[in-house]
């Protein structure tokens, strides 16, 4: 049993790329697909799926570009279980100077950097995205 599910299905990912997998599965949650559809609307990956059958798993499609090159470089996990990390929202980290992604945990869901900043809303930072 894992103590932190999300740092392993970034795991699973950032593994499924160095493998140039086509798509990667872990243990479905609503965190977890919340994650998966940030990533999906910034445009690093290119579908997240959760499948019907017992037990749950998400589906997660890589994106790679046309010379097979990933559309993530690097995944940090920022908040883990043993030290969270809440910012407030003057405080919400520019991931490469706005060309990363953000993800944090909101009193207004899962959503990334700038849309934190547009509701005017901080939280924790799950992780960033690059």
């Amino acid at each position: 049993m894992s103590m932190d599910p999300i740092s392993d299905m970034l795991t699973s990912i950032r593994n499924g790329l160095k493998a140039r997998l086509y798509s990667v599965e872990t243990p479905a949650s609503n965190l977890k697909a919340e994650i998966a559809r940030v990533m999906k609307e910034a445009g690093y990956i290119a579908d997240a799926v959760t499948t019907t059958e017992f037990p749950k798993k998400l589906v997660i499609t890589l994106k790679y570009t046309e010379k097979a090159v990933p559309a993530i470089t690097e995944m940090k996990r920022v908040s883990k279980p043993g030290l969270r990390k809440f910012v407030p929202v003057n405080e919400i980290p520019s991931v490469l100077d706005g060309m990363g992604l953000a993800i944090l945990s909101t009193s207004k869901g899962i959503m990334s950097g700038v849309e934190a900043k547009k509701a005017r809303v901080g939280g924790e930072i799950i992780c960033t995205v690059a």
